[in-house]
């Protein structure tokens, strides 16, 4: 059976390459395009069109809608990026503005929380994922992006490659981290679960490294297991870090 596949929209395609020209990160370029996707749905017509009253219009509606602050202002970070970027419409996004997101202070564990939390991992794998998030400050998407090359033994560190702001990184490892690492090398290996010199932490084919959904799923299972009275997310552990 043919599988036919809708074409990009020229509209598209441009702001698509506007993003490209500025590297920005896929998971950017994919909030862009939903925001304007949304936009045109609310409009029923090509968003390029709109004017500041319809901008403004359709402001209202998110708010209306319950939408949060965090996701209002994401939309307008995309909408903003498409009209003055793509359209060259700078004066069309002036009825818009960003709103106030509430701070509310993160969740942080204590050592002994820590400790239960590391402890009622069963799986070394996991165990080893959750000691390196906590004791170096990691984010998630850092601790799967990890391979045994990143460790050097001798300066005690890991290399943390394209970290946040796609910036590279080291990070300092104890001396019980470095035991902790060790003891999951050996035993990854012998089990067949590691690569020689692949990823620190793959996935169920050793080819590719672990997800972030699998590990963010893991974390709250062992917390649950831990029976903590907070909740806990692999964010937790680098709040705790802090």
């Amino acid at each position: 059976m043919t599988q036919h596949t809708q074409p990009i929209s020229p509209l598209r395609q441009r702001m698509i390459e506007d993003m490209n020209m500025r590297k920005l990160a896929p998971s950017t370029q994919t909030g862009y395009l939903r925001a304007v996707k949304k936009l045109n749905l609310f409009l029923g017509h090509s968003p390029n069109t709109a004017t500041a009253e319809d901008l403004r219009r359709y402001q209202l509606h998110m708010i209306n809608n319950g939408d949060s602050p965090i996701t209002v202002n994401a939309s307008i970070t995309g909408l903003k990026f498409f009209f003055e970027v793509t359209c060259d419409r700078w004066d069309v996004m002036k009825k818009m503005s960003t709103v106030p997101v509430p701070r509310k202070l993160p969740v942080v564990l204590s050592k002994d929380e820590v400790a239960r939390l590391i402890g009622a991992a069963d799986n070394l794998k996991y165990k080893t994922a959750l000691s390196i998030a906590y004791g170096t400050g990691l984010r998630i998407s850092e601790v799967t992006s990890l391979k045994f090359s990143d460790i050097d033994r001798t300066r005690k560190t890991l290399y943390v490659e394209q970290g946040k702001g796609r910036k590279d990184r080291y990070a300092m490892l104890s001396p019980v981290l470095l035991e902790v690492l060790d003891t999951w090398q050996q035993e990854g290996l012998a089990q067949g679960k590691l690569l020689d010199g692949g990823w620190l932490f793959p996935g169920q084919n050793p080819v590719n490294p672990m997800s972030v959904r699998q590990l963010s799923r893991a974390c709250l299972a062992v917390a649950a297991t831990a029976k903590l009275d907070k909740r806990v997310t692999m964010h937790t552990l680098r709040h705790s870090f802090a």
